[in-house]
């Protein structure tokens, strides 16, 4: 391919699509690369209400209007791929496809996200898809008129759980503290459900079932005792992994994978920068993303002008 892009973004979710939009206005030629849908996690939100000046919307519809934006600024983007390369040595970068097709550009923002942190436990490979699912807004239809668990303590499981009510009977948010991480208000709605339940300071340890989930057990952790519970299905919302294994000995990474980045979203490779749920940083929220991007964007810009 001829053509070298001024910013090729890899990754289509809330920090590469902002960077999109803030790159393309500046009239640099850009490229969004993404190897799933466009919109990342967000897209699997189903309802976000405190993104500034935006009453209630979806993950979904967010995510369309910012690719709308995106594209109306002249962004090139492609999706449902899957990136085999890395090559950000030198002034011109290249990323090469497993369909052997490779990109160019003279900069690079890293925005590839993350997915979510599975539990790690005894059956959660064999009830994927039949009782275990990470994505309330997919699947929580399914569930219409039974009980479920939510696993995790922070705003994602919090917010989903209240979701949840609107198909499941019952909701059973299990978390392994005394006390939750999510903001007040997220709190103070599954506080406020009827339907909501919680069983503090425990962790499943197994899931069962004939086919499908049934089951789980688990362990509350200041006695150390075990028990099971019957159950229709399991929602997991315990953190994100970074979308970062392919860039292992690529780009300057932390021991739990996520990129190394200054205040100016500078990674350890000249031209080369980083956005969103991939780089070290304490809070991962649409409107972090969107900062993160954006600073990404200015700095790229920068480079590319100095």
């Amino acid at each position: 391919m001829d053509e070298i892009f001024d910013v090729i973004i890899a990754g289509g979710g809330a920090a590469g699509l902002t960077a999109g939009i803030y790159s393309s206005r500046a009239r640099l030629s850009t490229l969004i690369l993404n190897e799933g849908a466009i919109g990342g996690q967000m897209v699997l939100t189903d309802e976000i209400a405190n993104y500034p000046g935006v009453e209630k919307t979806s993950g979904y519809l967010l995510a369309g209007t910012m690719k709308k934006q995106a594209k109306a600024f002249g962004c090139k983007i492609k999706s449902n791929l899957k990136i085999k390369t890395y090559n950000l040595d030198g002034g011109t970068k290249r990323i090469v496809l497993e369909d052997g097709r490779e990109f160019r550009s003279r900069s690079v923002i890293l925005a590839p996200g993350g997915r979510p942190r599975p539990l790690q436990i005894p059956g959660e490979e064999q009830f994927k898809g039949t009782g275990i699912s990470y994505c309330a807004t997919c699947d929580g239809e399914f569930f219409t008129g039974k009980e479920v668990i939510v696993v995790g303590g922070g705003n994602s499981a919090l917010e989903e759980a209240v979701a949840l009510t609107s198909h499941a009977e019952k909701v059973t948010i299990v978390h392994q503290f005394d006390h939750f991480q999510a903001f007040q208000h997220a709190v103070d709605q599954a506080e406020m459900n009827s339907k909501i339940e919680f069983i503090m300071e425990s962790e499943l340890r197994s899931f069962s079932g004939n086919g499908v989930l049934n089951e789980v057990s688990m362990e509350h952790l200041p006695s150390g005792k075990t028990s099971s519970m019957k159950i229709d299905g399991v929602f997991i919302f315990a953190g994100y992994v970074p979308n970062t294994a392919d860039l292992k000995g690529v780009i300057e990474l932390n021991e739990r994978g996520e990129i190394l980045v200054d205040q100016d979203m500078k990674t350890s490779l000249p031209g080369v920068f980083a956005a969103g749920d991939c780089i070290q940083k304490k809070h991962r929220q649409v409107t972090t993303a969107v900062a993160d991007g954006t600073i990404a964007s200015l700095s790229a810009t920068e480079y590319l002008r100095s």
